[in-house]
């Protein structure tokens, strides 16, 4: 059973850094894309950042310069690098994984298989 478990969250001061990571277990290949999408109290979840297995990376305009995704293909895990980081950011963050790697960086969701539970990521004003 594939499971995807966020860690890294918290509460954050204006400005502030925050690292999450993302690690998938139960799989025994190198998984597709993965993203991290977050959920902001009553609000759609979005896409924030999404990589492929080749490192080609997509950001929401929002967290462009300021967000970095990674991964580790040999480990099938994931991070997002936050900086700068402002109320807005604050969202439950989920990271979300493909089986299978698609040409194009412009995923839907329903293109992910794997979700995990959410870490939670708030930032004081």
């Amino acid at each position: 059973q594939v499971q995807l478990v966020e860690s890294g969250g918290g509460l954050v001061q204006p400005g502030d850094s925050l690292r999450l990571s993302c690690a998938a277990s139960g799989i025994s290949f190198t998984l597709g894309h993965m993203a991290w999408y977050r959920q902001a109290p009553g609000k759609q979840r979005e896409l924030v950042a999404t990589i492929s297995s080749g490192g080609n990376t997509l950001y929401a305009y929002s967290v462009q310069g300021r967000f970095t995704i990674s991964r580790n293909n040999a480990q099938n895990t994931a991070w997002l690098q936050m900086s700068r980081q402002s109320v807005t950011d604050t969202a439950v963050y989920y990271c979300a994984a493909c089986r299978r790697s698609y040409t194009s960086q412009r995923l839907r969701e329903s293109h992910y298989d794997y979700w995990g539970q959410g870490t939670q990521v708030t930032g004081s004003s």
